[in-house]
């Protein structure tokens, strides 16, 4: 069955405001077997929100209003509902008591515009709110010749979880058939977008049952992959089978299957093989260290390392010899093995990487451009180092450089 969540609120539809509660939603749902296929943002004006109401009606089998149900005037999701499924609205004389014993607890002065909360739709369940003064609504009714699950949910955070989860999902569960989703995330570095959908496309595209989703950010490939059966162990074993396949065909860029990150992934790796690193990093400005250092217990096997920007401080600091940054300089293979090389050996760390390059916007030039980046490892006696050139904004340059790093710690270590 498919789902849309409707926000409600113009503020949303502001740079100041943002809409978390659907995020929890749709994790409420998805437990259930629920699928969310569409979320809307409308702003508290009656005609788009009727709009917004029958288009969800016409494509979703449940739909969610979240928002909308206070005493305001611009609060008018249940007017925008009745009048989407052609129904009246009455006010119930229970709830106004209820309303009137809530402020005389509290001593504060009833207003009548409070009595608006009273008014529910005709044919909804009234869903007590315990955290609030206006309650939720559920209506299990029809559009368009099909049933339709219908849930007006308050909008403050507090409220509106409180309520899916205590009076929303237990009548989802009774009317729902049981259906469980399976999920996994597959995550790939150093690959395109295009090329991993033109190496993966023609496997997941012959399994039908199960949703397989790409995206692209922060210097990875995340693939998620979703299954609904009428057990869990139907859908994982489905999940598991189309991910164990995508993992063959990624190979090497493949770093994670079970939604790691990559510095996860690398302290992982250092702890498992005992090993200790050091680094010394110019353009990226410690960049590295923070993502390594911001997995607990990395202290275990990450020793640290040095901001080497000037080229007096890659000699004092990394040991790197001034004849070299003269002869190739200091944005270079040479000089950026000779940072690895020399911080491993000045820390007495197992492995040590080297980063160097120009981040921009400034100091690029033909023969060595913006984007330019140099990043080494050493190990086991061994020194290598990558040549890369990174293109966007000085901050995206900085997030690939010490991805490009981590990820070739993690190959050195595998």
């Amino acid at each position: 069955m498919k789902s849309e969540i409707i926000a409600v609120g113009s503020e949303l539809l502001t740079p100041y405001r943002q809409d978390t509660n659907s995020l929890y939603l749709t994790e409420k749902l998805n437990e259930i077997g629920v699928g969310v296929a569409f979320k809307t943002i409308v702003g508290d004006r009656k005609r788009d929100l009727v709009n917004a109401v029958r288009t969800a009606l016409g494509r979703a089998d449940i739909v969610a209003v979240m928002g909308g149900l206070g005493p305001t005037e611009d609060d008018l999701s249940r007017e925008a509902v009745a009048e989407a499924l052609g129904v009246g609205i009455r006010r119930d004389g229970q709830l106004v008591v209820a309303l009137a014993a809530r402020f005389a607890k509290r001593r504060i002065p009833m207003t009548d515009n409070n009595l608006k909360q009273a008014d529910i739709i005709e044919g909804s369940t009234v869903l007590p709110n315990a955290n609030g003064t206006a309650p939720g609504l559920f209506l299990d009714t029809s559009y368009g010749g099909h049933r339709k699950l219908v849930m007006l949910v308050p909008g403050p955070p507090k409220e509106c979880k409180a309520l899916f989860a205590d009076q929303c999902i237990p009548r989802l569960r009774e009317i729902l058939p049981v259906r469980h989703i399976a999920k996994r995330v597959l995550k790939a570095t150093m690959i395109p977008e295009s090329t991993a959908d033109a190496l993966l496309a023609p496997i997941y595209s012959t399994y039908k049952d199960v949703e397989t989703t790409i995206l692209a950010g922060n210097a990875e490939i995340q693939l998620q992959l979703f299954c609904t059966k009428s057990s869990l162990e139907l859908a994982q074993h489905r999940v598991d089978e189309l991910a164990s396949k995508l993992e063959e065909a990624l190979e090497e860029h493949l770093f994670s299957s079970t939604g790691e990150t990559l510095e996860q992934i690398v302290v992982y790796y250092l702890e498992l093989k005992q090993e200790t690193l050091a680094v010394a990093e110019s353009c990226t400005g410690g960049l590295l260290s923070q993502r390594i250092t911001s997995i607990s217990g990395s202290s275990r096997s990450f020793l640290g390392g040095a901001v080497v920007y000037s080229n007096e401080l890659k000699a004092d600091f990394a040991w790197v010899p001034p004849q070299l940054i003269a002869d190739h300089g200091a944005v270079s293979a040479e000089v950026a093995e000779a940072m690895a090389q020399g911080i491993r050996r000045r820390v007495g760390a197992t492995m040590g990487v080297g980063i160097t390059g120009i981040a921009g916007p400034g100091g690029g030039t033909e023969e060595k451009p913006v984007g330019l980046v140099y990043v080494a490892v050493s190990y086991a006696n061994k020194t290598e180092s990558m040549e890369c050139n990174f293109t966007g904004d000085r901050d995206r340059i900085r997030l690939w450089a010490s991805q490009q790093a981590l990820d070739m710690i993690r190959r050195r270590l595998m």
